[in-house]
């Protein structure tokens, strides 16, 4: 998980708690990520103690409760520099809700139906880019700004995309759409074969039994 290796590189620069290293994140990796639950930052740090990443030390304070400090171990060293070296993976592979969404308008067959997903999508992606570029050029650490720039660019991607749809599903006239929309399911002829065979009354297996076959018992 990628949040609980961010967490073990903040407290690779020393020991820390819990509200300064959800303050310390979400500084270091900028507002297009969000703000880190509390409630969450705690279970990582829970399962990295279990794990033997992290040593927790209670420290009282002369007014407020006890505070927890967290501190990092050599094998939380270890295992921070084995992710920093290892390629990083597309965390959710390329499952994708509009992926699913143009799959349907266009198994519709209208282009309308088409048209109208492609175009909020895309004006949503607009708005998105303009955000990100507005963030990007307030912000004041280089390492944010590259990440908001980062983030552009997969903005930019699914544009590209919407845009390969739109080219790919009406530049036509309707004609691609149409072939999808009479296509049949998969699997749907095959179906309908096997009922037409088990309907065949042409088939042994269907043959009433009139009392000359072997299925009538001697008596």
């Amino acid at each position: 998980m990628a949040i609980q290796h961010a967490v073990l590189a903040l407290l690779a620069r020393g020991p820390s708690y819990g509200y300064e290293l959800k303050s310390a994140f979400e500084a270091a990796v900028g507002p297009q990520w969000g703000p880190l639950n509390i409630g969450h930052l705690y279970q990582i740090l829970d399962r990295l103690s279990r794990d033997g990443l992290v040593v927790a030390e209670r420290r009282s304070q002369p007014v407020k409760p006890d505070r927890v400090v967290y501190e990092i171990t050599a094998d939380g060293r270890a295992e921070l520099d084995r992710w920093l070296t290892a390629p990083s993976p597309r965390s959710g592979g390329f499952r994708d809700d509009f992926f699913l969404k143009v799959t349907a308008a266009a198994r519709s067959g209208e282009a309308s139906v088409v048209r109208t997903v492609l175009t909020n999508q895309r004006g949503h992606l607009m708005r998105e880019l303009r955000n990100l570029d507005g963030l990007r050029r307030r912000a004041d650490d280089p390492v944010v700004r590259l990440l908001l720039s980062a983030a552009g660019r997969h903005v930019e991607a699914d544009l590209a995309f919407v845009d390969d749809a739109e080219a790919a599903l009406l530049a036509d006239g309707g004609v691609t759409l149409a072939g999808l929309a009479d296509a049949p399911p998969p699997g749907g002829t095959d179906r309908a074969a096997g009922r037409s065979a088990r309907a065949d009354p042409t088939d042994a297996g269907a043959r009433p039994d009139d009392g000359t076959g072997p299925t009538r018992a001697a008596g």
